[in-house]
Order: structure tokens, then C-alpha cells, then sequence
């Protein structure tokens, strides 16, 4: 049991999974075991995150500027994203949870397009859980992509008044509530260019423990701080 208040649990939770590389060093291996054992961390949480009720989770999982790599590891994170789509296809099925890419899609190779297409294709009806991956994302690009997007409609006079809320609809995540609750592992402190209009008001929780070895317990242990705190969206505090 989990002895966690679901009233007070977040509707979204955003995580950018951090120290994977770090991980791998500390165990003299090569960078791209943290990787591999970090898809093990992922599958913990979404599956938790399915089983807590929760109906929004965002992972951060390869940033815009990651492509400056060395090319051997984003070729090997290109594989191991494959990989994962085939494999975990069957359980975003079976527990009802729909999958969706945030970024920009077209910095992939074309055959993994094609599988991302595929997989949120057929996990578009799922209503449990919505899964997004973040992946050659940055934030800024976000925000001028929405402006730019935003721009010509108004210049084709499909919009004629702009407020926050309808901004809002040309980010990635338009459909979806912000997140209440983001998540750092590998105690950096710093959001790292992710979802920073999104984050405005969202609760920050930052922890040592290092992707790879961040499961379930510490999930919950995160959750259980965040039910803790009073959200106020800049309001007086009660006395």
C-alpha cells in the first residue's frame, strides 16, 4: 500500500530523468548502459504512475541540444528508442495508457518517425494514462514555434483576441492541464529548458538519486512530499 491521500495526488506529473551518464561512470560502464538500465526506471514509473490513478505523466528524454553528442551514443539512443516503442507497445495496450511525442519529430531518422507515428496511432483511444515523451525538445522552441503558429492565424483572422488560454492551445501540450508536479532526479537544480511556460506555477521536487536507480519507493516517497504542500498560484497563504 501506498498510504498516499489520491485526492491530493497531482493530475500531471512532468520527471526529466537525469544522471543516467553518471550512473554508468560510477559503475565503469559505458554511458550508454545507464541508458539501457534507465528504461527499466521508466517502466517502473509509468506503471506506477497507471496504477496511482494519475492521468498525465511527461518524461524528459532527449533534449534539442542532446544532438550534440558524441554520434556513437545518440546512435545507440536511437536504437534503444526503438526498442522500447516495440517493446512496451503491448503494455501501453494492455493497461489502456495512449502515447504521444512532444518535440520535434523530424530530427529522427525516418524509420523511427515511422514507429512513433505507429505507436501513437495505435495507442490513440487509450484514456487511462496519457505518456508523453519528450524528445528533441527544447522549451524555447516551443514557445516560438506556438508564436509563429499563433501568428498566421491571426493573420488569416482565425483568431482575433489572445489571452493565456489561447496560447496555450499552440504548445505541444495544448490539450492537457499543466503539470502540478515536476520531478528532478540527480539533484541538479536547474529545469533544463522543459516545459517553462508549462511550469509557471508547478511544484519542483529535486532528488540525488540518479535516474537508473529511481523506482517506485522514490516515486512515491516525491508524491508524499507533494501532498504536503499548498499550492497558492501566488494568493495570500491561509492563516
Amino acid at each position: 500500500m501506498h498510504c498516499l491521500d489520491n485526492e491530493k495526488l497531482p493530475r500531471h506529473v512532468a520527471i526529466i530523468m537525469d544522471g543516467n551518464g553518471r550512473w554508468a561512470k560510477t559503475k565503469n560502464l559505458p554511458r550508454i548502459e545507464g541508458h539501457v538500465t534507465g528504461i527499466e526506471s521508466v517502466r517502473d514509473i509509468v506503471t506506477a504512475t497507471r496504477e496511482l490513478g494519475i492521468p498525465y505523466l511527461t518524461l524528459y528524454a532527449f533534449s534539442k541540444e542532446n544532438w550534440v553528442r558524441p554520434r556513437e551514443e545518440v546512435q545507440k539512443l536511437m536504437g534503444l528508442l526503438g526498442v522500447y516503442l516495440d517493446k512496451e507497445l503491448p503494455l501501453l495496450l494492455e493497461k489502456g495508457i495512449r502515447f504521444k511525442m512532444i518535440g520535434e519529430m523530424k530530427d529522427f531518422p525516418k524509420k523511427l518517425q515511422e514507429k512513433m507515428y505507429s505507436v501513437m496511432k495505435k495507442t490513440a483511444k487509450n484514456k487511462d494514462l496519457t505518456l508523453n515523451l519528450a524528445l528533441s525538445y527544447s522549451g524555447r522552441q516551443e514557445i516560438l514555434h506556438a508564436i509563429v503558429s499563433l501568428f498566421e492565424d491571426v493573420k488569416k483572422g482565425s483568431v482575433k483576441r489572445i489571452n493565456e488560454n489561447v496560447f496555450k492551445k499552440y504548445l505541444y501540450t495544448g490539450t492537457i492541464p499543466d503539470p502540478d508536479f515536476l520531478i528532478r532526479t540527480s539533484g541538479e537544480m536547474r529545469l533544463s529548458n522543459f516545459l517553462l511556460w508549462q511550469t509557471a506555477y508547478t511544484e519542483i521536487y529535486v532528488t540525488k538519486v540518479l535516474w537508473p536507480n529511481f523506482r517506485k519507493k522514490h516515486y512515491l516517497s516525491a508524491l508524499k512530499e507533494y501532498t504536503k504542500r499548498e499550492r497558492r498560484f501566488g494568493r495570500v497563504e491561509e492563516y
